[in-house]
């Protein structure tokens, strides 16, 4: 693909929304279906190949949100009044339209995601799989019968929640809203979804997929705006009944304790500070692959990168070095290059995070491979190329998430050095553990506290398996039939079926 000029980037952006958007001149909020311009501050989006303004628009209004009770209320009711098979039907017609335009989607989501096209690709192909698994548990979503002690009949349903309010990041934000947005409705719920300010086109763009199939007006909501304004207004004054997060640690607690201030539930999503444990016996080419996919992929942006890279001392050196080595083989570049493996850090926030993370790790005693490459350009754009540092366990740059292509090279020797290591983190989102002894693996799979683990492998993860994390990590689960009940509520109904009940507590009349 060619990349193109500055102005040539953004005349193709404003072709592609208008693909979606006819007659759109600034981003805004699709609400019911229809686009709410914002009358707020002002938010700009960057080019992070060379920190060019790319665009930018306003932040939503709160006068959106008695629109967004009132649509929501109505699509859901709409959305309920129908068959499960019926809606199962129009949740995999989603699929079948995201996959129609997939290339548009594509190419809007790496230039408005600074993400690597290829990756881009990948990520939207997941977002139609998400659809078609779940239209398919549309009407399966049964209840059960309960074994009581008593004659009475005991059975429990899984109803709607009602509207769940999602919040997802930049750094996978059609994938995000597709992870969320797909079960919810499938349980029956409406959906406001308020992606990173950062970035909102795609999300918008999947909404109108949504509706276009025949899935009521107003069932899902896109809020294009910031999280400490209009996101905080919704949670205060919109009629939700769940809040789901993705993001920052830090964040999803606050958001926590405003969900819990309003007397409602929220499921957290958070980050990651995962451990990839490499033994002696490993496969050591497979390994190292495994390794340099665990933390370079996506830039290292990704909550279950494996950061910490624990490794049996006999072969610390060498598998350090050669890893080290091989960060000098990947095309780093502009997203839009089909050729690119690794891309910018998506925004210059992010940007200088990882570069004061790398700094503080040098001043801390970290090192790095002599046969490594410089981490930070001086080139324009938010570049850090693959980082290797040496380093231990209580490092901050070992127990903060740097969310960029920097991994901390950690040595062990025992099997409960490994595990005692990995678990020494207020995170517990993944982790994966490499060897030829089976009972090992299992052993440690076992032992390491993580929502999601691999045996000698790294990264795969799927819509039908649950996720989610320990401790700073989160609660709460996506994906799977678990997402499904996650995002239902529970209704235990009795039924007393004797004639003479054995369980008769006063509250009738008496004879007296």
């Amino acid at each position: 693909m060619n990349c193109g000029s500055q102005q040539q980037r953004e005349n193709r952006f404003w072709e592609l929304l208008n693909q979606f958007f006819p007659n759109a001149e600034s981003i805004g909020s699709y609400i019911g279906g229809e686009w709410f311009i914002g009358d707020g501050s002002d938010i700009e989006l960057y080019n992070a190949d060379n920190g060019a303004l790319f665009y930018s628009y306003r932040d939503a209004s709160p006068e959106i949100i008695p629109k967004l009770n009132e649509v929501t209320k109505v699509a859901e009711a709409q959305w309920r009044a129908m068959t499960a098979a019926d809606r199962g039907r129009l949740i995999f017609q989603v699929g079948a339209k995201i996959r129609a335009v997939s290339a548009e989607l594509t190419e809007l989501e790496s230039l408005v995601g600074n993400k690597p096209i290829r990756d881009a690709r990948g990520e939207v192909a997941k977002v139609a799989e998400m659809f078609e698994y779940y239209a398919g548990w549309s009407d399966k979503l049964h209840g059960e019968v309960i074994p009581v002690p008593t004659t009475h009949l005991n059975y429990v349903v899984y109803e709607p929640l009602g509207t769940v309010l999602q919040i997802t990041p930049w750094n996978a934000p059609i994938f995000t809203a597709g992870w969320q947005i797909a079960p919810a409705i499938t349980a029956g719920n409406g959906v406001i979804l308020k992606p990173s300010e950062l970035t909102p086109v795609t999300s918008l763009v999947l909404a109108k997929l949504i509706e276009e199939v025949g899935i009521p007006k107003g069932l899902v909501n896109v809020v294009a705006g910031y999280g400490h304004t209009i996101g905080q207004m919704m949670i205060q004054r919109c009629h939700i009944d769940k809040v789901v997060f993705v993001g920052s640690p830090n964040t999803g607690e606050q958001i926590a304790v405003a969900a819990a201030r309003k007397g409602i539930p929220a499921i957290l999503e958070l980050g990651g500070k995962s451990a990839n444990i490499v033994f002696a016996d490993a496969d050591y080419e497979k390994a190292l692959r495994g390794a340099q996919n665990a933390i370079f992929g996506s830039a290292g942006q990704s909550c279950v990168s494996g950061s910490r890279l624990l490794v049996e001392r006999i072969i610390f050196d060498q598998f350090v070095n050669d890893l080290a080595a091989t960060t000098a083989q990947f095309q780093v570049g502009n997203p839009l290059d089909e050729a690119t493996q690794i891309g910018p850090i998506q925004n210059q926030k992010q940007y200088t995070h990882v570069c004061k993370m790398i700094e503080q790790a040098l001043g801390e005693g970290a090192k790095i491979p002599n046969n490594n490459v410089e981490s930070i350009p001086s080139a324009a754009g938010y570049y850090i190329y693959p980082t290797v540092l040496v380093g231990n366990n209580q490092m901050q740059c070992a127990q903060e998430e740097i969310f960029g292509p920097v991994v901390v090279a950690i040595p062990f020797d025992t099997e409960e050095e490994a595990i005692a290591i990995a678990n020494e983190s207020t995170f517990g989102l993944a982790g994966a553990v490499w060897c030829r002894d089976v009972a090992k693996a299992h052993r440690v799979a076992d032992k390491v506290r993580a929502g999601t683990f691999w045996i000698n492998g790294y990264k795969t993860i799927h819509v039908s398996s649950p996720f989610g994390g320990y401790g700073r990590s989160g609660y709460g689960r996506s994906s799977g039939l678990e997402a499904l009940r996650a995002y239902s509520q529970v209704k235990s109904i009795w039924v007393e079926r004797a004639a003479e009940p054995l369980v008769n507590f006063g509250y009738g009349s008496q004879e007296k």
